[in-house]
C-alpha cells in the first residue's frame, strides 16, 4: 500500500524541481505508457530469469507517474480504484469468472 506520506513525497519531489510545468495530463499519460513499456522490457526474454531490481525500478516509475497524473486531474486514487473494483465486481461475478480468463461479454 502506498501511504499518504509517500504520495506527498512524490508530488513534492516534482514541485521542488519545478517540473510541474512539463506535467500536463497528456505528458503524464505518455510517460506512464513509456515506463510501462520499460517495465515490460524487463520480462522480454524470460518471465523466470528477469532482472528484479530493474522491474522494481520501472514499476516505481509507473506508479510515480500515476500518482502525479491523479494529482494533476484532482482525483483521489483510493476513490477511483475502489470505484473501478466495484464496476469489475459487477462485470465479473465470482461464480462466473473464477478461474476463467474470458472477457465479461463472453461469460
Amino acid at each position: 500500500m502506498i501511504s499518504d506520506a509517500t504520495i506527498r513525497r512524490v508530488i513534492q519531489f516534482t514541485k521542488d524541481r519545478d517540473w510541474d510545468q512539463f506535467h500536463s495530463p497528456e505528458n503524464l499519460a505518455k510517460s506512464i505508457s513509456i515506463e510501462a513499456g520499460e517495465l515490460l522490457e524487463c520480462f522480454q526474454w524470460s518471465s523466470v530469469d528477469f532482472k528484479r531490481q530493474g522491474a522494481e525500478e520501472e514499476l516505481a516509475d509507473v506508479i510515480n507517474y500515476c500518482i502525479l497524473l491523479a494529482d494533476k486531474l484532482g482525483v483521489d486514487l483510493d476513490t477511483i480504484v475502489n470505484r473501478k473494483i466495484d464496476q469489475n465486481e459487477a462485470k465479473y461475478p465470482v461464480e462466473r469468472a473464477k478461474g476463467n480468463s474470458k472477457k465479461y461479454t463472453e461469460l
